[in-house]
């Protein structure tokens, strides 16, 4: 397989990636709902973005800290702990419903067995397909809750919001791109690794290291890293491209709210997934096309600008066309 072969077959992984994870958190907005999982009172209250963006300020700064510090331990235990958390929520609604008690707490052991055999995984053996397997389930868990907790006003505006930050900490501050590099070498499912080559091993590689071979990217806010503007490397020279997780999740709220809140009809009797949220969807891998084909130049990009932006013009083509006035599309209808 010669190499601009390998370079589309990485791009179509990245795409079937992104479309697991928004259609995992379309399959996951029922049952996350019944089982009483919106983190908000209001879903509808703009407010709920501010705070939002608010908490991702402090953890942007908290794990800067942390790294500067040298305490890295603290960091890889807080995310191996955010991942087994994440998907006990996912495999909670998706395990049979068995139960048993333990020192009086309830809890099914199916569910909680395989969020620590996740959790021991990515501690034990942290190779690229282990680390794309808990980012597809986490990817779709948090999208999936964020977006029962944030209608469709909130869901925009923290798209757009993040959007406009991605592009300043990578283009301006830069301080994700600090970020990027401290968290790399953790091999935490924070990014997506996509190969090139299957005979390529993460746990073998430096991503750090290899700045100038790969995109590096950090996935907790969704921002692609910087490669060494000195000795930038086209698609040629690469085995392995990184996508931060940040970057499937955040556009996967917007397409999880729009099934869960658009009215309108499913396409599928008994699967959420709505024109709009489909049309989110193909806007969502529209930009990522788009990102790839930039990312391939050997450039440095924030993602979430063309990823937010087109999975919000996806979603307000598909509302338009299911006849949803753009007020009512844009949640604005209780403030006009």
């Amino acid at each position: 397989m010669d190499q601009r072969t390998r370079v589309y077959a990485a791009g179509a992984m990245a795409v079937a990636v992104f479309v697991l994870i928004q259609l995992g958190a379309v399959a996951l907005v029922g049952p996350f709902e019944r089982a009483g999982y919106q983190a908000v009172e209001n879903p509808t209250d703009p407010a709920n973005s501010a705070v939002y963006i608010g908490a991702i300020l402090v953890a942007t700064a908290a794990m800067l800290a942390v790294i500067k510090l040298d305490i890295q331990w603290l960091l890889r235990g807080f995310v191996v702990f955010s991942s087994g958390l994440v998907s006990l929520y996912v495999f909670s609604v998706l395990a049979p419903p068995v139960s048993t008690s333990l020192a009086g707490v309830t809890f099914n052991p199916l569910a909680v067995g395989g969020a620590v055999v996740l959790a021991v995984a990515l501690l034990a053996y942290p190779e690229w397909y282990v680390i794309d397997a808990a980012g597809v389930v986490m990817g779709a868990g948090a999208a999936g809750i964020f977006g029962i907790s944030f209608g469709l006003l909130p869901a925009i505006l923290l798209l757009v919001a993040l959007a406009v930050y991605d592009a300043i900490s990578v283009y301006g501050t830069e301080h994700m791109l600090t970020l990027a590099d401290g968290v790399m070498d953790l091999k935490l499912p924070v990014v997506l690794v996509i190969p090139l080559t299957l005979s390529y091993s993460f746990l073998a590689d430096s991503p750090t290291a290899n700045a100038d071979e790969s995109v590096e990217a950090d996935g907790g806010e969704g921002e692609e890293g910087e490669t060494d503007e000195t000795t930038t490397a086209g698609a040629g020279d690469r085995d392995v491209f990184f996508v931060g997780l940040g970057d499937a999740v955040m556009p996967g709220v917007l397409v999880a709210s729009a099934a869960f809140f658009a009215p309108a009809r499913p396409l599928i009797p008994g699967f959420a997934l709505s024109l709009p949220a489909l049309t989110a969807m193909v806007g969502t891998v529209c930009g990522l096309v788009v990102l790839l084909r930039l990312v391939m130049k050997g450039r440095a990009h924030a993602g979430l600008p063309l990823l937010n932006g087109g999975a919000i013009a996806g979603y307000l083509v598909g509302a338009v066309a299911s006849g949803i006035p753009v007020v009512t599309a844009l949640g604005l209808g209780p403030y006009l």
